[in-house]
């Protein structure tokens, strides 16, 4: 994998938001024999800035999707290279996307979902900047109506998103109703004080978990599945094949 940031195309007419958000670099990835081109904000203190501006804006404003983040590339390298073509794929917290369009360039069909409508509008643009399609949703982890409409899932993927208290609840609730004994939740994290919690929380549930690095070292991914299962199901479909 390698990276190299250059200024990218102008961004106006692209559906990316306005301000600091729209004055973007690309950044290059090579995941699994592809070439991944990110739009991402260049200066993310720039679009807090704009933010803090608002008047009293809520903590769901903070602008955490504007970076691309260690988990995300860890987890994005981690999927690129299983098969995940026809697999149903919902991504929570996708941030810019980088997750969601590797996954779609594996020949997913991917719905990625962020609290944030910033975010929701980077990963579409991102999905067009690297010619393949996705769908987006705007919802939190607390009213996840699209997410479940969608469900069961084959495959749901998230990034860093144990980064405040109350999402473990809101996850340990949401997850077993995303995925049935045939799907699967692969999580990564880089050491959140609230991973240990969400660990203990889904042992209670019932659910097998397995662990493996990603990149760099000090991010790890834990795959989850149905006790009912021997293994992780990423490279079976639904019947078996």
């Amino acid at each position: 994998m390698w990276h190299e940031q250059r200024l990218a195309a102008d961004a106006r007419g692209s559906g990316l938001p306005a301000g600091a958000a729209s004055d973007v670099v690309e950044e290059t990835f090579v995941l699994g024999g592809r070439t991944v081109r990110m739009l991402r904000p260049r200066d993310a203190d720039a679009v807090l800035d704009d933010v803090l501006t608002e008047e009293d804006p809520a903590d769901d404003r903070l602008p955490f999707w504007a970076e691309l983040w260690p988990s995300g590339v860890a987890l994005a390298r981690a999927l690129s290279g299983q098969p995940l073509a026809g697999r149903r794929l919902l991504e929570l917290g996708c941030g810019l996307g980088l997750v969601s369009v590797t996954a779609a360039l594996a020949g997913a069909g991917v719905l990625a979902a962020d609290q944030s409508p910033e975010a929701a509008a980077f990963a579409a643009a991102n999905a067009a900047h690297n010619g393949v399609g996705l769908q987006t949703a705007v919802c939190a982890f607390a009213q996840p109506g699209p997410l479940l409409a969608g469900a069961p899932w084959d495959l749901v993927v998230a990034a860093d998103v144990l980064y405040e208290p109350g999402n473990v609840p809101e996850l340990l609730w949401l997850l077993p109703r995303l995925v049935d004994d045939a799907g699967a939740v692969w999580l990564a994290d880089p050491g959140r004080p609230m991973l240990e919690r969400f660990l203990a929380g889904v042992d209670a549930t019932g659910w097998r978990c397995e662990t493996f690095l990603g990149d760099p070292d000090t991010v790890t991914i834990y795959r989850l599945w149905r006790r009912a299962r021997s293994g992780p199901p990423v490279e079976r479909d639904r019947t078996g094949g």
